[in-house]
């Protein structure tokens, strides 16, 4: 199989920019932005947090794979997906074998201070931040790193910048 190099999947923790630049770089490279949690919250006509709430993460994480499932078939999309989806190994493999993979690497200290007030994500609510947020990066960064065809450490860099990156990723292709 011939892998998709046109759809870039952009993964990384929450908090991480994955939207942010995903919208941006969108524009610039003509591709059409995706972000996989608002795929989901229109399918399901509620927002993610009410999923994790009624379902918990489990049956979030099942609808999430789901909708990549149906994601990943689609051509010329910057995908900004949700900080678990790598959790599930068919996520990665679908992941790896149908895109350019982009791990959007966010400093710790840049992730507790994007994330310390946000009220909306359901992982934080009701636990140390701080704490969560280094466990959260200890587990996650391995499988980032694995099915990551580029690493871009966001650490000191605006939004433009990591897009320009990108830029640079895709011409060497």
């Amino acid at each position: 199989m011939i892998k998709n190099m046109n759809s870039i999947y952009l993964v990384g923790l929450m908090g991480s920019g994955k939207t942010t630049v995903g919208k941006l770089a969108s524009k610039k490279l003509r591709k059409l932005f995706i972000d996989s949690d608002q795929v989901i919250e229109e399918k399901t006509g509620v927002i993610v947090p009410l999923i994790f709430e009624y379902e918990g993460e489990e049956g979030f994480r099942k609808r999430e794979a789901k909708a990549l499932e149906e994601l990943v078939t689609k051509k010329n999309i910057i995908l900004a997906t949700g900080g678990g989806i790598i959790l599930e190994k068919n996520n990665q493999k679908l992941l790896a074998e149908n895109g350019l993979v982009i791990y959007l690497k966010a400093d710790y200290d840049l992730l507790v201070s994007r994330l310390k007030n946000d009220r909306t994500r359901p992982l934080l609510q009701g636990v140390d931040i701080k704490k969560k947020l280094k466990n959260l990066l200890k587990a996650r960064d391995p499988i980032y790193t694995m099915i990551a065809d580029h690493v871009i450490d966001t650490k000191n860099k605006r939004a433009l910048d990591i897009v320009s990156e990108i830029e640079k990723i895709i011409k060497q292709l």
